[in-house]
C-alpha cells in the first residue's frame, strides 16, 4: 500500500507564510497528479492546487497568486508554498496523490491532514 505523510503546518500571522510537505512512501510504480485541499468544520473538502507529472500547476481563485506548488519528484514529495496568508485560510489541509500501486492499478491516496491556523 500506500502512506502519505504530510509536514509543515502550524500558527501563523495573517500576512506570514508557511511551507506544507507530503511524502509518499509503500508500493508506487509512478506518481500522477499530486493536489492539495483543506477542509474546515462543516464545509465540504475544498480543492486548493494541483501539478502534473510533467508540472503544470492550477490553483483555485482564493489561492491563486499567493500559493504555489511545486513537486520533487525523486523524493516523492509535493510542497504548497502558502504567503500573504489570510485567517480564511486556516483548515485542515489535505495532500491527494494519484499513484499507480501495483502494475495496472492507479489509485488516490491521502493524507491525514495538517492544521493551519492563521491568527494573531
Amino acid at each position: 500500500q500506500v502512506q502519505l505523510v504530510e509536514s509543515g503546518g502550524g500558527l501563523v500571522q495573517p500576512g506570514g507564510s508557511l511551507r506544507l510537505s507530503c511524502t509518499a512512501s509503500g508500493s508506487i510504480y509512478a506518481i500522477y497528479n499530486m493536489k492539495w485541499y483543506r477542509q474546515v468544520p462543516g464545509k465540504p473538502r475544498e480543492w486548493v492546487a494541483e501539478i502534473t507529472v510533467l508540472g503544470s500547476t492550477r490553483f483555485s481563485d482564493s489561492v491563486r497568486g499567493r500559493f504555489t506548488i511545486s513537486r520533487d519528484n525523486g523524493k516523492k514529495t509535493v510542497y504548497l508554498q502558502m504567503n500573504a496568508l489570510k485567517p480564511e485560510d486556516t483548515a485542515v489541509y489535505f495532500c491527494g496523490v494519484d499513484v499507480r500501486w501495483e502494475v495496472d492499478t492507479v489509485n488516490a491516496f491521502w493524507g491525514q491532514g495538517i492544521q493551519v491556523t492563521v491568527s494573531t
